[in-house]
C-alpha cells in the first residue's frame, strides 16, 4: 500500500480574472474549489492511474471536513488525525491573464498529541509499503520531522518519497530516501547556486545521492526532466509539449506517475517517462491531469535517453 502524507492540507479556491486591479473591486469570471496539499494531490493522480493509496495527515474544522469530503468523493482513502481546534486552510490561487498569483494561508497549529497520533499511524506500516512525504511542515512542527519519522522506520522494509524543500529534505538524506524529487529551483537553493542546465541539474542531483538519497528526480519546467538513479546512471527526459495553464500539482503529478510507472516496470526510464506525462497532464490543464491526458501525452513523448 502507498501512504501520502499532508501535513498541512488545504482547500484551494482558484479563480481567474481578466486583470488584476490592486486595491480595487476584483470580480472574478470563473471559479473552482479544490482540495490542495502535495499529498493529495499525489493519492488523486495515483487513483486516476489505477494506483491505491491511503491519504494521512492533520484536518481541523469545517474545512479539513470539507477537505475529506472531496478526497472520498474522488475516491481516494482519507485517515486524517482530527485536531482538536482551529482550521484547515483556505488557499486562493488567481489567475489574471498570464500572471498566477498565489495566497497561501498559514494553517492550524498541530499539538503533540496530534503529532503523536500521526506517528502511531506511520508505526502500523508494514514491509512493502511505500510512505510519501510531501509539502511544507507547519511551523508548529520541529524541522528535523521527516528525518525524525524515517528514522523509526528503518527496521522495515518501506520505499520512501520525500518531496520538501530545504533543510526538512535535508535532515531525511541520511535515512536514504528511495526518492527525493526537488525542482531545478529548489535543487539549488540547497547548494547557494543557480541551475540552468541539465548537466549542472545532474551534477548537484549525484551530490545529493552522495548524501543518502537513492534516486534523485528534478524537475526542469520547460527543460524537461533529469533522473539521478541508484545505479550512478543519469536520464534526460525531454519535455512534453502543450500549453502551459498552470504548475500548481504537476510536480505532485509527475512523482504519482513515476511510482506507477516504477510499481509496474521496475525500470527507471519507464518510471521518469510516465511521471513526465503525469507532470505535463496537469501542467496543461486547469485541474489535476485525468487518465487520458496522461496516456495521450505519454504516446507522443520521447523516452528519456541515458546520459553520456
Amino acid at each position: 500500500m502507498i501512504y501520502t502524507v499532508t501535513c498541512n492540507p488545504s482547500l484551494d479556491y482558484r479563480m481567474e480574472l481578466e486583470t488584476l486591479r490592486p486595491g480595487k473591486t476584483n470580480r472574478a469570471q470563473t471559479t473552482a474549489l479544490a482540495a490542495g496539499g502535495k499529498g493529495l494531490n499525489v493519492s488523486a493522480v495515483l487513483h486516476t492511474l489505477g494506483v491505491e493509496s491511503r491519504a494521512l495527515g492533520f484536518a481541523a474544522g469545517f474545512v479539513g471536513e470539507e477537505i475529506q469530503r472531496r478526497m472520498e468523493e474522488m475516491g481516494c482513502c482519507c485517515q486524517f488525525v482530527q485536531l482538536p481546534s482551529g482550521c484547515s486552510r483556505i488557499n486562493v490561487k488567481l489567475q489574471a491573464g498570464d500572471t498566477d498569483t498565489e495566497m497561501n494561508a498559514p494553517g492550524p497549529d498541530i499539538p503533540a498529541e496530534a503529532q503523536a497520533a500521526l506517528e502511531t499511524q506511520l508505526a502500523q506500516l508494514q514491509d512493502g509499503d511505500t510512505l510519501v512525504l510531501a509539502g511544507s511542515l507547519p511551523d508548529s512542527m520541529p524541522k528535523t520531522t521527516y528525518g525524525s519519522w524515517l528514522a523509526k522506520l528503518t527496521e522495515k522494509n518501506i520505499q520512501t518519497v520525500v518531496d520538501t524543500a530545504g533543510e526538512p529534505l535535508l535532515h531525511t538524506l541520511a535515512h536514504r530516501p528511495f526518492l527525493i524529487k526537488p525542482n531545478h529551483h529548489e535543487l539549488g537553493a540547497l547548494f547557494n547556486v543557480s541551475i540552468t542546465t541539465q548537466e549542472q541539474a545532474a551534477d548537484y542531483g549525484q551530490k545529493l545521492r552522495a548524501r543518502g538519497a537513492q534516486n534523485v528526480l528534478v524537475s526542469m519546467s520547460s527543460k524537461g526532466a533529469i533522473l539521478c538513479a541508484e545505479d550512478g546512471s543519469v536520464y534526460i527526459q525531454p519535455p512534453a509539449k502543450g500549453q502551459l495553464i498552470h504548475a500548481v500539482g504537476a510536480g505532485d503529478s509527475m512523482i504519482a506517475g513515476f511510482l506507477a510507472g516504477w510499481l509496474r516496470t521496475g525500470s527507471y526510464a519507464e518510471a521518469l517517462h510516465l511521471g513526465a506525462a503525469a507532470g505535463a497532464a496537469t501542467a496543461f490543464s486547469p485541474v489535476l491531469g485525468n487518465r487520458d491526458a496522461i496516456e495521450a501525452i505519454a504516446q507522443n513523448l520521447p523516452m528519456p535517453q541515458r546520459m553520456a
